[in-house]
């Protein structure tokens, strides 16, 4: 079972500076994302999402490959362009991994100028990736860990911020 966590950052970019840190970290299989989403509230007060599955695109490459290969053996072409629109259509309304309306929801909460991470967490290897993101500032909004998990996954987050408050201080 997939562990949820949300993560929100101060600024508009950091969430997507902790997404690319956590794809490098899944290519040296550290851990394995099911599904990731960062949202951006503008200092406006607009709320951007940005998913990282793109469902329609590969819904109308799918059903284009299929209405093709269809057309081809039925001698009719129009089926190519009918298997991508139903692709493209299907792909529209899947919704896989985290739920679009929970992500919009918790996006409305945060302070405009903010960003959150929101990510489906398959396995991972707990301390080498508290460790990379030690390195962020966040601050855990939603999660589905322990609470000793939850507490040290917040521990992690902090611990930037007090090494810099120490830097500052000295």
């Amino acid at each position: 079972m997939s562990d949820l966590i949300v993560i929100g950052f101060k600024d508009e970019f950091k969430a997507d500076e902790v997404l690319i840190e956590l794809r490098k970290m899944e290519r040296e299989y550290l851990i394995d994302l099911e599904d990731a989403a960062i949202v951006v509230r503008k200092r406006e007060g607009k709320v951007k999402i940005k998913q990282t599955q793109e469902l329609v695109t590969s819904g109308a490459l799918t059903g284009g490959f299929w209405g093709l290969l269809l057309g081809m053996l039925f001698l009719h072409p129009f089926l190519a362009i009918f298997g991508a629109a139903a692709g493209a259509i299907s792909g529209a309304f899947t919704d896989i991994g985290i739920d679009d309306s929970f992500i919009r929801e918790l996006g409305n909460t945060i302070e405009p100028g903010t960003s959150a991470l929101f990510i489906l967490v398959k396995k991972s290897t707990p301390d080498k990736v508290l460790e990379e993101l030690s390195q962020f500032e966040g601050k855990v909004l939603r999660t589905s860990l322990s609470k000793e998990d939850e507490a040290k996954l917040q521990a992690a987050l902090t611990k930037f911020q007090a090494q810099e408050e120490v830097i500052s201080v000295i």
